[in-house]
């Protein structure tokens, strides 16, 4: 819990830094950029968290990913003060919370539309077209299959469920049939 208010913190002053430069989504892709790096390559990722090597040791292997990503001064200086703090490793939730924060600024929306079978274009589309109207904010859709579902579907938009699903159903009327 501490860990994801100290990730938002970091997130959040970084957003207003890409509000203010109008760079957000370059910050995002940047910032994304090192946390895959990070991701991929357990060496750097375990030299930078680790408290085995000096702080002046890991500036300048940072300094040196740095310059081969050629990453924006403001996401460097961002990642220097990360690294001087101590808070490196919490660069996978801060990376997740800006993505977050950003798409709150720029009015986009991310739900995740679960079905029982495929959807037709023209059926997500419509879905979409549904939630564009009752959200007013731009939808990027997410459609996975979950033959579980039996019929129906789920829409999930952030931390929202609507449950149209036949499995909930039949689970409804069973929970009614057993109370009497």
């Amino acid at each position: 819990m501490i860990s994801n208010a100290i990730a938002r913190r970091y997130a959040k002053a970084l957003v207003q830094l890409g509000a203010e430069e109008g760079a957000v989504d370059r910050f995002g892709a940047e910032l994304g950029q090192f946390a895959a790096l990070l991701e991929g390559n357990a060496d750097i990722d375990s030299v930078l968290k680790s408290p085995a090597y000096r702080i002046e040791a890991k500036r300048e292997i940072l300094k040196d990913v740095l310059a081969k990503l050629s990453l924006s001064g403001t996401v460097s200086n961002f990642l220097q003060v990360l690294l001087d703090r101590g808070r490196i490793s919490f660069l996978p939730q801060i990376a997740h919370s800006y993505a977050a924060f950003a798409d709150e600024l720029s009015g986009v929306i991310r739900p995740v539309l679960t079905s029982a079978f495929p959807l037709e274009d023209a059926q997500v589309e419509s879905m979409k077209g549904a939630l564009v109207k009752a959200t007013g904010k731009k939808v990027q859709l997410s459609v996975q299959v979950e033959p579980s579902l039996i019929g129906g579907v789920i829409t999930k938009i952030g931390d929202k469920v609507f449950d149209g699903s036949v499995r909930t159903q039949l689970n409804r009327i069973q929970d009614i049939l057993q109370k009497g």
